[in-house]
């Protein structure tokens, strides 16, 4: 019997119990076990966990990991908590996020070319205030992060008629996109875009990527969509720009500190859409798929799938 896979997260007693479930019914020849049910001596075999958030003391007390599956496409709290002697990392490369957040930044992408927010500022003064129709093709995207998520919403965008750019920290090539990248690059491409998405991955160099100057870069009147991470965006600079109408709206999925505090401003701006970090929710069935054929060929011919860079953080 191959050893057990520890099961290694912060979530409630019932969203661990719910996950087990579907990673129990996607690997049956598989021993996953939370990391609390583990004896002394499972802990010692375990070879490979499965995690979510977990706290790094639980990886620690598993001496035999060979590498870990994350159950998230975000890994920069893994790579902050466990640090550089962690074993391999995989984060979750699916599909199905793919398609969800690509459909979230079109939806909501949508909701500011068909300017929604003034229609809601209209209603609650009674006011009837139609406005002129934008085209999609008069209104320009800037998206910053080129990965699987941002490629994916890059493509579902510009099927949808927008006139799309991208932003990657190193050059990348998309066929029939226009792309930029390094400092210069973004530049360009702040410049140039009426509504700027954010699905860049929280590294050391975009923490604070969205500051007072580069946000100054923006046309006057520019929209903010951020499903990256809170810390991409400098939250008071954010504010400034939508106070001095430089930033026309914000809708902001992701915040630094989550659930965001009742005293945030972001809930009271009558220019901020606050979201409740839904844009692209991870699918258990999917994810236990595609970790369960991860550890599948592992285990018949000791292949990983691509790891994380720790020096990068993504």
């Amino acid at each position: 019997m191959p050893s057990p896979i520890a099961f290694v997260s912060r979530m409630n007693r019932t969203e661990e119990d719910d996950w087990l479930d579907v990673l129990r019914k996607a690997m049956p020849d598989e021993r996953i076990m939370p990391f609390r049910d583990l004896t002394e001596d499972e802990r010692q075999m375990a070879e490979i966990a499965i995690v979510a958030n977990p706290d790094p003391a639980e990886i620690s007390a598993l001496p035999g990991l060979s590498w870990i599956h994350s159950l998230w496409a975000g890994v920069e709290r893994l790579v902050l908590e466990l640090g550089a002697t962690a074993p391999p990392i995989v984060r979750l490369v699916d599909p199905e996020l793919a398609r969800v957040m690509a459909e979230a930044v079109l939806a909501w992408t949508y909701y500011l070319q068909r300017d929604m927010p003034a229609y809601h500022r209209s209603q609650a003064a009674r006011r009837w205030d139609p406005r002129p129709y934008r085209h999609p093709s008069t209104v320009r995207i800037g998206l910053l992060g080129l990965g699987a998520l941002g490629t994916a919403a890059a493509l579902r965008l510009q099927q949808a008629g927008f006139p799309v750019q991208g932003w990657s920290r190193t050059r990348k090539d998309l066929p029939g996109l226009t792309l930029h990248h390094g400092e210069d690059g973004l530049a360009a491409l702040l410049s140039a875009s009426d509504i700027l998405v954010c699905l860049v991955p929280l590294t050391a160099q975009t923490r604070g990527l969205l500051d007072r100057q580069r946000l100054s870069l923006l046309p006057e009147g520019a929209s903010l969509i951020n499903f990256a991470r809170g810390a991409v965006i400098v939250a008071d600079d954010v504010l400034d720009a939508l106070d001095n109408r430089h930033l026309d709206h914000a809708v902001l999925d992701v915040f630094e500190r989550e659930p965001l505090e009742a005293t945030a401003r972001f809930w009271s701006h009558p220019h901020v859409t606050v979201l409740p970090h839904i844009s692209a929710p991870t699918s258990p069935t999917t994810a236990s798929g595609i970790v369960a054929g991860n550890i599948r060929v592992w285990r018949r011919n000791g292949t990983l799938p691509t790891t994380i860079d720790m020096q990068r953080g993504y």
